[in-house]
């Protein structure tokens, strides 16, 4: 399920308030600078910083090269 462009725009990383990068294939918010993931169940992102994931360096790579 693909997030709506016009949420994406405003949406921030509730420790950093800074962008997020959506990962469509593993349905998650990314924040590259504290590799950190945030879910999204049911189409909601769920931004909490307690519910947020840590990413290994693989994923981190994955997740940040063009």
């Amino acid at each position: 399920m693909s997030l709506d462009p016009e949420l994406l725009e405003i949406l921030a990383c509730p420790e950093d308030k800074e962008d997020l990068i959506y990962i469509e294939t593993d349905n998650i918010l990314y924040n590259p600078r504290l590799r950190k993931a945030y879910e999204i169940r049911n189409g909601i992102p769920v931004l909490l910083v307690s519910e947020s994931k840590p990413v290994n360096d693989e994923d981190h790579e994955r997740y940040t090269i063009n």
